[in-house]
């Protein structure tokens, strides 16, 4: 099993690449042949992208190097974790939710998909069907009762 990341950080990575090693070049020697560099509003700003492109692709290879170090077989078959959905009752207002536990990239808190190092994420962290998580938020303390619970694993 592959977490979905993953191929949405190799696709961004081989875009970036791709720009840094066919567009950008181009760019950069069209822009020298306007003239005179210390002038040449076109070859800074192509410059720039090239500098900020590749601190990206530094970023995103790292944390892709990083992700592909998650052993998916250490994460729990029954207890919250990465790539849980959970369905839980807000104790206050009775109400029911699901969440589904994802990477900080791939949070989209409307779709319920929060991440595992959200407030709420982190206090769902190793909870069972029936357990009680208590979360703190701007808005004060707040509680949930998991009703029930599929890991990375059933999917």
């Amino acid at each position: 099993m592959e977490l979905g990341i993953i191929k949405k950080l190799e696709a961004d990575i081989r875009e970036i690449e791709s720009e840094l090693h066919d567009r950008l070049p181009k760019e950069i020697q069209t822009a020298r042949e306007l003239g005179d560099l210390s002038e040449n509003a076109e070859y800074a700003a192509a410059k720039e992208r090239q500098r900020l492109l590749g601190a990206r692709m530094t970023q995103l290879t790292q944390r892709l190097a990083r992700l592909k170090l998650i052993d998916l077989s250490k994460i729990p078959t029954d207890t919250v974790g990465l790539g849980s959905t959970v369905v839980l009752e807000d104790l206050d207002t009775g109400h029911e939710i699901t969440y589904h536990l994802v990477t900080s990239e791939e949070s989209d808190v409307p779709a319920g998909r929060i991440s595992t190092s959200s407030p709420i994420g982190r206090s769902l962290l190793g909870k069972r069907d029936g357990d009680i998580a208590e979360v703190r938020t701007p808005r004060g303390r707040k509680e949930f009762e998991i009703l029930s619970l599929a890991t990375i694993h059933a999917r």
